[in-house]
């Protein structure tokens, strides 16, 4: 059975007061949010959404994971948009999702936003998501050079993200050609933007997930640490069926961040 064995790291950085991203681990799920909005509440939006897709994963284990995906993505939604009604001073708040699920013998891949996923093999990083952004959009049209989309003053501004529309055009979801001895990695766009996929690569090459994640992360401090960052680091493995709740980090921690749908149904 296809499962992962991981950690991570979520750190509030050194520019910021608080910390709007939230991630997620656990044998058979994983995932990271990146909140947008800031004082329109994207630590809302980033644990609400986390944990909308967690609870789905964790409820539906075994089952088709791009449905699991799927029906992950519309809990999320549902959820902000609901967050978004119960207080319209959160009118505009949003988060990225990128989430990696395997049902044993597969893995799959859904994402929106500006948030990454990267793969790591043989000591070499290939980026396995496409960033949802303005400056992305420009640089496939030939209009920004690939050194230009780097340090472009408008690359986070996103096109595409959780925001509750249920006009949403949904996440891109891929099944992902892994296999056992893998490593990937998800994380925010506070490590992406400081720390170069070779600096990435290097660190990777720490044996324990954890201190590998460790590194990402103040890789991405000492380069300025000027946005939340927040990394989680699998290694594919093949084994047995293993059972546990997962690992909570960053702003899905505290639970006054999330809003819950099922929650208020059952009040």
């Amino acid at each position: 059975m296809l499962r992962f064995e991981g950690s991570g790291v979520s750190d509030v950085g050194l520019v910021r007061e608080s910390n709007e991203d939230s991630a997620f681990v656990a044998p058979y799920v994983a995932l990271v949010a990146d909140g947008v909005g800031g004082a329109a509440a994207g630590e809302i939006a980033s644990a609400t959404a986390a944990y909308a897709v967690a609870a789905t994963a964790l409820q539906r284990r075994g089952m088709d994971p791009v449905r699991v995906i799927k029906d992950a993505f519309t809990a999320a939604g549902d959820n902000v948009r609901l967050g978004i009604q119960r207080d319209l001073n959160r009118l505009g708040m949003a988060t990225t999702l990128t989430v990696v699920i395997s049902d044993g013998a597969a893995v799959v891949l859904g994402h929106i936003g500006d948030s990454r996923a990267y793969l790591w093999r043989e000591a070499e990083l290939r980026q396995l998501t496409t960033d949802h952004t303005y400056v992305q959009h420009m640089f496939e049209d030939g209009k920004l050079t690939a050194d230009e989309r780097s340090t472009h003053p408008w690359r986070n501004v996103v096109l595409r993200s959780v925001d509750g529309d249920p006009d949403s055009t949904g996440m891109d979801i891929t099944r992902l050609d892994v296999r056992e001895g893998d490593r990937l990695v998800l994380c925010s766009d506070g490590l992406s933007d400081l720390v170069s996929e070779e600096q990435m690569a290097g660190e990777l090459a720490a044996e324990d997930p954890f201190d590998a994640s460790i590194a990402l992360a103040n890789a991405a401090l000492e380069a300025g640490g000027r946005d939340n960052v927040t990394v989680v680091v699998l290694d594919v493995v093949r084994g047995p069926v293993v059972s546990g709740d997962g690992l909570l980090l960053g702003a899905v921690r505290d639970p006054r961040n999330i809003v819950d749908v099922a929650a208020v149904r059952l009040a």
